[in-house]
C-alpha cells in the first residue's frame, strides 16, 4: 500500500483478523442458540450475535475505508472478500431469525441487524460505541504512529543533508587554505623581486656615477696632456 505505508497495511490486516475471529463466533451463533434451552441464556446469545454482527459490519466499512489507498489489483481482490463476507452475514442473520425461540414477550425483529431483547437495547448501544471508540482510538495511534515515523524519517533526511554540507564546506575551506597559502607564497616572492629590483637599480646609479667620475677624469687629463704637448 503505496499511498499511505507500512502502518496502513498493519492496520489493514489486524481488521481482517478480528473480522475472521467474529466470521467464526458468528457462524456458530446459530448452532449455539439452536442447542440453548433457557430463555434468558438464548437472549443473552441473541444479543451477543447482534453486538458482533454491528462490530463485523463496522470492521468491514473500515477495511473498505482502508483499501481506498491500496494498489487496484489487491483493491479488487480484496473488495471481492468483502463482498463474499457481507453475503456471509446475511445467512447467518438469517438462520438466527429462522430459529424459533419459544419466546414472545419482550423480544422483537430489528431489519437491519436481526433479533435482540428490547430490555438490552440500551446497554447493547453502550457496548457498541465502546467498540467503535476503541477502533477509533487504535486507528488515531496508528496515524499517530505513521506520523512520528515519518519525522524520524524527515529528521534522518536532514541530518544526512546537514553532514554532506558540513563535509563540503570543509572541502572548500581545504581549498581555501590551499588558496591563501600560494597566495602568501605569490606575496613573498613579489617581496624578494621588489627587493632585487631596488638593488640592481641602486648598482646601476652608482655604476651611471662611477661612469661619469671616469669620464669627468679622462677629461681633465686629455685637457692636461693637451696644455703641455700642444702649448
Amino acid at each position: 500500500m503505496e499511498g499511505r505505508g507500512s502502518g496502513s497495511w498493519e492496520h489493514l490486516e489486524r481488521l481482517h483478523e478480528i473480522f475472521r475471529c467474529l466470521h467464526e463466533e458468528l457462524r456458530a451463533g446459530p448452532e449455539r442458540l439452536r442447542g440453548s434451552q433457557a430463555v434468558e441464556e438464548k437472549k443473552k446469545l441473541i444479543r451477543e450475535f447482534d453486538e458482533k454482527q454491528r462490530e463485523a459490519h463496522e470492521t468491514l466499512r473500515e477495511m473498505e475505508d482502508e483499501l481506498k489507498y491500496a494498489p487496484v489489483s489487491f483493491n479488487n481482490q480484496m473488495m471481492a472478500k468483502i463482498r463474499i463476507y457481507k453475503r456471509d452475514l446475511a445467512t447467518f442473520q438469517r438462520k438466527m431469525k429462522s430459529i424459533d425461540l419459544g419466546v414472545t414477550p419482550g423480544v422483537r425483529r430489528d431489519p437491519k441487524f436481526g433479533i435482540f431483547s428490547t430490555e438490552n437495547e440500551q446497554s447493547t448501544q453502550v457496548q457498541s460505541q465502546r467498540v467503535l471508540l476503541l477502533q477509533g482510538t487504535d486507528y488515531s495511534l496508528n496515524r499517530a504512529s505513521q506520523n512520528i515515523e515519518r519525522s524520524h524519517q524527515i529528521a534522518a533526511e536532514t541530518d544526512q543533508i546537514g553532514s554532506e554540507i558540513i563535509e563540503e564546506l570543509g572541502e572548500q575551506r581545504e581549498q581555501l587554505e590551499r588558496t591563501k597559502g600560494r597566495l602568501v607564497n605569490t606575496s613573498e616572492n613579489l617581496s624578494k623581486s621588489r627587493k632585487i629590483l631596488r638593488s640592481m637599480s641602486r648598482r646601476l646609479m652608482t655604476n651611471k656615477l662611477l661612469l661619469s667620475v671616469i669620464i669627468l677624469e679622462l677629461a681633465i687629463l686629455g685637457g692636461v696632456v693637451y696644455y703641455k704637448f700642444f702649448t
